[in-house]
């Protein structure tokens, strides 16, 4: 008895580990990262639904990428009447719900 209680607590141990490991931002189910040679290092921005370019030495750092467009600041991005629909979308809940739980952003530099 005592062997079958200790085997299925590490059943139940390897299935938890195994379906938080499915919790995280998978990069298949985000939109296609920027290929613009500009900035190289980007962040997804779980909370906009948008990539950010991260690499501090670019004239785009910080700035948001939607849509084939900088915007270089989340007041610029909001203001974009593409970006507000994307925002209502269907697209951006998918994308919401694939991010995992939080807020924050994701890096998946180049």
């Amino acid at each position: 008895m005592e062997k079958t209680k200790k085997m299925m607590v590490g059943i139940s141990a390897t299935a938890l580990t195994l379906s938080l490991a499915g919790c995280g931002t998978s990069t298949s189910s985000l939109p296609p990262k920027p290929t613009d040679q500009s900035c190289r290092d980007w962040d997804w921005s779980e909370e906009d639904g948008v990539w950010q370019c991260d690499e501090s030495s670019s004239g785009h750092y910080g700035a948001y990428y939607y849509g084939g467009r900088y915007y270089k600041n989340k007041s610029a991005l909001s203001s974009s009447a593409d970006y507000t629909s994307y925002k209502s979308s269907e697209s951006f809940k998918a994308v919401k719900s694939s991010s995992g739980f939080g807020s924050g952003s994701k890096s998946f530099g180049g």
